[in-house]
């Protein structure tokens, strides 16, 4: 894929669900294309696409109907807080030392997959969670590569990609992280283990500026979530609130886009539902008017964190 000539090419934009909780999902989907985005973000959860309760390939179905009625494309999140556990934020995670608990996570990752298959989305989410208390890193992480292992298999099966997020505080933290689990696998076909990076993070805790982080990261994306951020603070600001220098990182966006980056670049403001519909306007507003600088062709460090 190439750009107009003179032109950067646009990114496909879209905005998540767990920032439009107050909105039914039909609602949801609608405002986002009323308001001109390319897609969704879909996170599976009990007030939108719930993932364990009935009839669920029915409810996709509908999903998928609206999806193309819209011109919407999705890519499935299960970064839903208490989808799985209603007491334990984000639990029970593929670290848990309970071998039924860890499996409860991979089925919702199976899950996920095979309603990633049938919206036809880019790429299904997921991260690793925590570091339970009094468990040792080498042990995590063979917890992580060991209950990834048959869900990177039914991903190569549906071929839709699983796309593993870097979480400030999880074992998984940083695009350094990502490449260790990726050794441990045996260094997996980017087309079934990739990367969804979230730019904020970026920003809270790499080494190097968005931009640059997003460049490095190029060749294993399949999803991309765009908010504002401080540095060491991880808390999701609306754009423009934070720390973030987004000429050069709209800049890189668009260089990705050109290059053939297939996926979506996501608004994640997941706290922020009570202005859920104001904030999706914003957000592509800011998105779409603020002007992109040259690409940088040297890194600047970020201060310390």
């Amino acid at each position: 894929m190439t750009g107009t000539p003179g032109r950067r090419a646009r990114p496909r934009l879209g905005y998540g669900t767990n920032g439009l909780t107050d909105l039914r999902l039909d609602d949801a989907l609608a405002l986002l294309a009323d308001l001109g985005y390319d897609g969704v973000g879909l996170t599976l959860d009990h007030m939108h696409l719930d993932p364990l309760a009935p009839d669920l390939a029915a409810r996709t179905a509908h999903v998928a109907r609206r999806l193309a009625a819209l011109g919407l494309t999705a890519t499935v999140e299960t970064g839903a807080r208490y989808v799985l556990d209603p007491r334990r934020k984000h639990g029970p995670s593929l670290l848990a030392p309970d071998p039924e608990a860890r499996a409860a996570r991979t089925r919702l990752l199976h899950t996920a997959l095979r309603v990633a298959e049938d919206l036809g989305a880019h790429a299904v989410h997921c991260f690793s969670g925590t570091t339970p208390e009094g468990t040792a890193t080498t042990t995590a992480w063979k917890r992580l590569t060991d209950t990834l292992g048959p869900v990177l298999e039914a991903a190569a099966t549906a071929r839709i990609p699983l796309a593993v997020e870097p979480e400030p505080g999880h074992l998984l933290a940083t695009l350094d992280d990502f490449h260790r689990l990726r050794g441990l696998l045996g260094d997996p076909d980017p087309a079934v283990l990739g990367l969804t990076l979230d730019l904020g993070h970026c920003q809270c805790l790499e080494p190097l500026p968005p931009a640059d982080c997003l460049r490095a990261a190029a060749p294993w994306l399949h999803h991309v979530q765009i908010e504002d951020m401080r540095r060491g603070i991880h808390e999701h600001l609306p754009l423009g609130d934070g720390e973030i220098d987004f000429p050069p990182l709209l800049a890189a966006l668009a260089d990705l886009t050109a290059a053939g980056y297939p996926g979506l670049t996501v608004v994640e403001l997941p706290r922020h539902s009570h202005a859920g519909p104001e904030l999706a306007r914003k957000s592509l507003a800011f998105l779409r008017t603020t002007a992109p600088e040259r690409p940088r062709h040297r890194s600047r460090e970020a201060p310390a964190c």
